[in-house]
């Protein structure tokens, strides 16, 4: 079993920057990607990027391509989300997953374990 605990949410103003950060520990071994989705009010659990890793291939939601840049660092056991040139619409609570399979990458129910998310606030 992986454990995972999300930081570095808050509150930004529309064009700013924000780091998020998920560190993982227990059974490493068994991940085949990581992932980060985000969820608004009322609105579904969405895709926002993913990455392998092993090799480290990253993919990333339409809405975030150019803004965003998802990393990982194998040693540390750590995800990293940058996030830069916010929008109001990126308002929402931030998860870290782990996905054990082969399956798709943006897919939230081919993910097994989450992290508590953290909020990100952009004001306009």
């Amino acid at each position: 079993q992986v454990q995972l605990v999300e930081s570095g949410g808050g509150l930004v103003q529309a064009g700013g920057s924000l780091r998020l950060s998920c560190a993982a520990s227990g059974r490493i071994s068994s991940v085949i990607a990581m992932g980060w989705f985000r969820q608004a009010p009322g609105k579904e659990r969405q895709f926002v990027a993913a990455i392998t890793w092993i090799v480290g291939t990253p993919g990333y939601a339409d809405s975030v391509k150019g803004r965003f840049t998802i990393s990982r660092d194998n040693a540390k056991n750590m995800l990293y989300l940058q996030m830069n040139s916010l929008k109001p619409d990126d308002t929402a609570v931030y998860y870290c997953a782990v996905r054990k399979n082969y399956r798709s990458t943006n897919s939230r129910y081919d993910y097994e374990t989450w992290g508590q998310g953290t909020q990100v606030t952009v004001s306009s």
